[in-house]
């Protein structure tokens, strides 16, 4: 059981990319973002029932910006996200139906947006970085002697994009760093950057056989933090792809050219490096002259 003076903070970062929700819709209507979001939810409201000094922030990924659904700027409780409040008349705890409510409210505002421009990538990497720093400025409010533990969950909809590798890389050793979990639930196909963001954290990855059955992934796998998950049966480690994606066309390679200045990778050798535009000077193989054939005197 957690102390009083230990915290443990919960942040859940859901992939809300309309476009690849909209195509979900169409090939399995049973499983849509609603049903997405209440697996969320009841994990979220688990995590805050399971101890009062646990917290939970929840952070809506789109492909044009990041929006915290939880908490939001509408939320004004008087506590902490851990508090709990006398039970409302349907049974439900007073604190987690007003969370629920507005979870539900800032959903909608998000999806009710007009995707704009061409790009329909999830801005996954930024919204990594901004659990972070949410991450860092609750730990900076705790009081002297009260210790908190953080984790990010991660639920993976859309795909891969290769343009945000080195944001995205640059969020996990930030992380790797603060001593922070990161977690995955993929939902489609799978994510080497999220393989090696658990890898390089101690967190777990799962791609989810099953959507329809994401609560019950979500409650076994990742509602147990780290301390709890050395003495649960766990879905075994997957194998970690550790390709890189070169800075030119944005593909992932396994052999490729590296810049000794800033460390950017090329699938192609060039002269000149894009991203600090060092010149490198080429030693060129030596020019072998040819020797003069001797002419033999005749006879």
């Amino acid at each position: 059981m957690a102390s009083e003076d230990e915290f443990n903070l919960l942040v859940i970062v859901v992939d809300v990319n309309p476009i690849w929700w909209g195509q979900q819709a169409q090939r399995d209507p049973e499983f849509t973002l609603s049903k997405c979001l209440d697996a969320v939810m009841v994990v979220g409201n688990s995590h805050m029932v399971m101890s009062r000094t646990n917290k939970l922030a929840i952070i809506a990924s789109h492909c044009q910006d990041s929006y915290f659904l939880y908490p939001s700027k509408n939320w004004k409780a008087g506590g902490g996200d851990g508090d709990v409040l006398a039970s409302s008349g349907d049974g439900k705890y007073e604190l987690l139906s007003v969370a629920n409510n507005l979870i539900a409210e800032e959903i909608r505002n998000v999806m009710s947006t007009e995707v704009k421009g061409h790009s329909t990538d999830t801005l996954l990497a930024g919204s990594l970085a901004k659990a972070l720093c949410y991450i860092h400025r609750v730990t900076k409010e705790l009081e002297a002697g009260q210790e908190m533990k953080s984790r990010i969950l991660v639920v993976k909809a859309a795909e891969d994009c290769a343009l945000q590798y080195m944001n995205f890389m640059n969020v996990i050793f930030a992380a790797q760093k603060q001593n922070i979990l990161i977690d995955a639930c993929v939902l489609d196909s799978d994510s080497g950057l999220l393989q090696q963001a658990c890898d390089i954290t101690g967190g777990l990855y799962l791609k989810v056989p099953q959507k329809i059955a994401l609560a019950q992934y979500l409650l076994w796998v990742f509602l147990p933090d780290g301390d709890q998950r050395s003495q649960l049966v766990l879905p075994p480690p997957v194998h970690v792809d550790y390709r890189a994606a070169c800075f030119c066309h944005r593909n992932l390679i396994e052999i490729g050219y590296v810049c000794s200045v800033c460390l950017s990778i090329f699938c192609s050798f060039s002269p000149i490096c894009t991203t600090c535009e060092t010149a490198f000077k080429i030693q060129l193989p030596p020019i072998v002259k040819s020797k003069k054939k001797k002419i033999k005197p005749s006879n």
